[in-house]
């Protein structure tokens, strides 16, 4: 019998295609999984509503499930009826946005002010000894930031 934590499992394994080192799942777009028989719905709720990737992440899991051939019909659907927030990111998904060289985003953040924003950790040697250069990076998510210790330019995942 095919459950959610089966599929759960299996999406761990598709990748999001910006952060290639964090599933979906750990980035925790993956907002539902119905079953029923074989076939199987998958809802992505993205992390904002403009993102370009989208319709790539929705083939990836669809190419990514027919693969098993114990699955029936696969169908992905993109809602905003769940509202994503950084603190959807697993303890994995932290893990592996700091092994791509990016900052993690602070958890249980209610009040993003520009001070919760330069308070950002160095990914590379973890020190608090950092410099935010620009509140605005290469995405919405992402600040731009200096370790005043290891010497390294590195983006920040802003609290959402």
């Amino acid at each position: 019998m095919i459950t959610k934590s089966y599929i759960r499992e299996q999406l761990k394994q598709v990748k999001d295609p910006e952060i290639p080192t964090i599933s979906i799942v750990d980035l925790g777009i993956v907002t539902g999984i119905d079953i029923h028989e074989n076939d199987v719905h998958v809802t992505l709720t993205p992390t904002f509503a403009g993102c370009p990737a989208l319709r790539l992440m929705e083939d990836m899991v669809v190419n990514h499930l027919n693969s098993y051939n114990q699955l029936g019909k696969i169908t992905v659907e993109t809602s905003f009826e769940t509202t994503w927030t950084t603190d959807l990111i697993t303890d994995e998904g932290h893990a592996a946005i700091k092994k791509h060289g990016l900052a993690p985003p602070i958890r249980n953040c209610s009040n993003i002010t520009m001070e919760v924003i330069e308070a950002t950790n160095c990914p590379y040697c973890d020190s608090d000894n950092t410099s935010m250069k620009s509140p605005f990076g290469p995405t919405l998510c992402r600040s731009l930031h200096y370790c005043n210790n290891c010497k390294q330019a590195f983006e920040g995942f802003k609290p959402i």
